[in-house]
């Protein structure tokens, strides 16, 4: 019956985008559903086949790979502060290197010309399927592996001339996946690796036809087909490379902590005083985490997760649209250790959490790529809650297909 209401939950995504549409009669129903078909087959493929159980063991092995390796940097630094049973989870010590590793391994990647080759295919393959256009295509495939602003840099020199959809889709993409530095941080946490690769992957096309329903394409487009991909390499080598790559990981990690300091302070501020008023109607327990999670309940039901478990998951979405979703993942890594979801539940929420769509990421991604295009600042500004709202509706179909196969 879960894997029933998770269908529904597909339609009911595809709906609100379609309801929301800037221009419902222009939309490209073939891109749509092939952009669909693709995501159930990634699905299935993934989820279902041996061949997709050996990737996800895989995906466990090799982020189990770099925990263990990051590990072994940090005790030279930390000493025995990465012992957990010594003395406990230490977010700075156990987390935070792993995104400088894989920054640096990532960069490492890119001077091999490896991830240029894996971009490649999954663009032409996106290309082929859906007859969404060059540039978006690869934006979108570049957005598995690379940061909602790292990853326009593949398409530069075409930003300026793109159209709005496809602008749109560039937007989207960021907000429906995340960067390979976090997703490691992610595993850290103790979060399923080969479910958050799977959902990276599966977002991909999701946040192409949610891009397409929201903002259908009205114009011509000049990267209709597939474009000649290339990527000015900045490094001299291997060391050059990697050292690059951990100070861009080192920016990056700084980045998160001080945003996660932030917040979470932010949010016992707001649950304090969220609490005295709630005092004044003898519910002295009312906080963020009970209002997002009665508003975002039925969309956790919707998307095939037990009722039983709604409220924490729906307190999860809320948590991650309205701050981040890294917040939203420390607290699923508390709801794994309480044991207070489950497996099923855990699974959902991975799926439905993996992408950087916020109101925090709006201002990044104006800003960032608005830096590589100034004179398309203003479209990037309208498009802002337009692609945070396609991102999220992205990761909540991409939650759906896992609940369908799950």
């Amino acid at each position: 019956m879960e894997r029933v209401i998770s269908f529904v939950g597909l339609i009911f995504m595809i709906t609100v985008a379609y309801l929301l549409s800037s221009d419902k009669k222009k939309i490209n129903w073939k891109t749509v559903f092939s952009g669909l078909g693709l995501q159930l087959f990634l699905g299935l493929i993934i989820l279902k086949t041996d061949f997709g159980k050996g990737v996800f063991e895989y995906a466990r092995t090799f982020f189990s790979g770099i925990l263990s390796y990051t590990n072994e940097g940090s005790k030279f630094i930390f000493g025995s502060f990465t012992q957990i049973d010594k003395f406990g989870f230490i977010f700075f010590v156990q987390v935070l290197p792993t995104i400088l590793f894989m920054s640096a391994l990532m960069a490492i990647l890119y001077h091999l010309g490896i991830m240029q080759v894996v971009i490649r295919i999954m663009a032409k393959l996106m290309v082929k399927v859906m007859g969404t256009s060059g540039s978006e295509s690869l934006a979108a495939a570049a957005n598995v592996f690379a940061g909602q602003t790292e990853a326009p840099l593949v398409i530069r020199p075409f930003i300026s001339k793109m159209t709005k959809s496809e602008l749109m889709a560039l937007m989207t993409g960021g907000m429906a996946t995340v960067a390979g530095g976090v997703l490691a941080a992610y595993v850290g946490f103790g979060i399923d690796a080969a479910h958050l690769l799977a959902a990276s992957v599966m977002s991909a096309p999701a946040a192409l036809v949610c891009a397409k329903l929201l903002v259908p394409e009205t114009e011509e487009s000049e990267t209709i087909g597939d474009i000649k991909f290339e990527v000015e390499r900045t490094t001299a080598n291997l060391v050059d490379a990697a050292a690059h790559g951990a100070g861009e990981g080192l920016k990056l990690a700084m980045n998160v902590g001080a945003m996660l300091l932030a917040f979470i302070a932010l949010i016992a501020m707001c649950n304090g005083l969220l609490s005295l008023v709630g005092g004044w109607f003898s519910y002295p327990q009312l906080s963020m985490e009970v209002i997002s999670g009665y508003l975002f309940a039925p969309i956790a039901w919707l998307m095939g997760v037990p009722w039983a478990d709604c409220m924490i998951v729906g307190s999860l979405l809320g948590k991650k649209m309205i701050l981040n979703e890294f917040v939203a993942y420390l607290d699923l890594k508390v709801a794994i250790e309480a044991a207070s979801i489950g497996p099923r539940s855990i699974a959902i929420s991975t799926y439905a959490l993996c992408g950087f769509a916020n109101f925090s990421s709006i201002a990044i991604q104006v800003g960032g790529i608005g830096v590589l295009a100034p004179e398309r600042r203003q479209d990037l500004a309208r498009l802002g809650v337009r692609s945070m709202i396609g991102g999220t509706l992205a990761c909540f179909m991409t939650a759906c297909i896992a609940g369908m196969f799950l």
